[in-house]
């Protein structure tokens, strides 16, 4: 019902729409950046359950739009009145899939890709469609679960970010003795990997890989990183020759920054990775083809490639904490660790020469969130944690 509302409206308003049908999100960033249309939009609720919908939207070279960067401009717009529609506009269908699919294998040696056993998880979004195709040319021995659409979510929610989502894929590797797991949230703009031995791949280190590989074929490029990030992507990134960037949190920030920079990739820890060459935009498609090109070049299992992270970067990952008031315990964080090095390109970061963290207040809940990493041990990052926690929980 809602995206024909769209297009009733746009045809109405005598735009020419492209209609692409059921995709992947980063198709239609695809189908905008490709043929240089003036914007697009996607009917989706992303990773959330059933009970949510929405859209998401771009502009011209799937520059987004969002909360922070353009929604308030087309809210306005709507609150003064948009006048009469004018009418005139064209509905066309756009297959885009066989499109798509030889646009994304470019970006790497299809041939290089060694046969091995890997599993799927597609969450029942649309990643079945979208990237199935795709492995199966690549002469992968495809363990497919979940990867028929269907929005009632009848298995799990399609956010493998939370960990009660991403438990069986954890044990279906184990039991298939697969030497991946792959899955994707409800859109399929992000990709989460489990190793061989069933352990979940943080998404500090994934960036960390991927820098590896983007680096491997664009020689001294510059990679961005968030402010929630492991020290591990800025340390790699830096030993391969290439140059590290710091940015805020948030796709519509990655994008513009990407441009900015000429950044050749960009990683969140929340498994959001763009990419230059795919008109800065996110992909879910991308980082999988990689890692499994990766994979092959480098002749090691997954827990093999991330040993020299995760023997030498010990991190908490990102916790809530409910707060009345962000800013202040903010304030009191950044007078408690005043000897620390500050910055506040996103939230308040303090940095120690073996330890770091960074506090940022939500945006839409009142909540504090917390990343936090030692260079020391586990055991340290621990204590720092729960030290940190105590003042933001007081």
């Amino acid at each position: 019902e809602l995206s024909e509302a769209y297009r009733k409206g746009m045809c109405q308003e005598g735009v020419a729409v492209f209609d692409a049908g059921e995709v992947g999100t980063e198709m239609l960033y695809y189908l905008v950046g490709s043929r240089d249309l003036d914007g697009g939009l996607m009917c989706t609720a992303s990773h959330n359950p059933q009970r949510y919908t929405g859209a998401k939207l771009v502009k011209r070279g799937a520059v987004a739009l969002s909360g922070d960067a353009g929604i308030g401009d087309v809210r306005t717009r709507i609150e003064e009145g948009l006048g009469d529609a004018p009418g005139g506009g064209s509905v066309e269908q756009v297959p885009i899939y066989e499109e798509f699919q030889e646009a994304v294998l470019k970006f790497i040696d299809p041939a290089a890709v060694e046969p091995m056993r890997v599993v799927v998880d597609g969450g029942n979004g649309m990643a079945g469609p979208m990237v199935g195709p795709l492995l199966r040319r690549l002469g992968l021995d495809l363990v497919e679960t979940y990867f028929e659409p269907d929005g009632r979510f009848p298995d799990h929610e399609p956010n493998p970010l939370l960990p009660e989502n991403r438990e069986f894929i954890m044990r279906e590797v184990v039991r298939q003795k697969a030497d991946l797991g792959i899955a994707w949230d409800g859109d399929a703009d992000r990709c989460f990997f489990i190793d061989e031995q069933g352990a979940f791949v943080d998404g500090d280190f994934l960036t960390g890989l991927l820098a590896e590989s983007m680096l491997e074929k664009n020689p001294g490029a510059t990679i961005l990183y968030d402010v929630r990030a492991s020290w591990a992507v800025k340390d790699v990134a830096e030993k391969a020759g290439g140059k590290a960037l710091m940015n805020r949190v948030g796709h519509a920030f990655f994008k513009t920054r990407m441009r900015e920079e000429h950044a050749a990739f960009g990683g969140e820890v929340s498994g959001h990775y763009y990419f230059h060459d795919f008109y800065c935009a996110d992909s879910g498609t991308i980082p999988a083809l990689l890692i499994l090109e990766l994979l092959s070049n480098r002749g090691k299992p997954m827990s093999q490639l991330l040993e020299p992270y995760r023997s030498r970067y010990f991190i908490s990952g990102e916790i809530n904490s409910e707060v009345s008031d962000g800013e202040a315990k903010a304030e009191e964080l950044a007078d408690r660790y005043q000897d620390g090095e500050q910055y506040h390109l996103d939230g308040l970061s303090v940095e120690y020469g073996d330890w770091h963290f960074n506090v940022r207040p939500s945006n839409t809940e009142p909540l504090l969130r917390l990343t936090l990493e030692s260079l020391r041990s586990h055991e340290d990052m621990e204590r720092r944690r729960d030290e940190v926690l105590a003042v933001i929980r007081s």
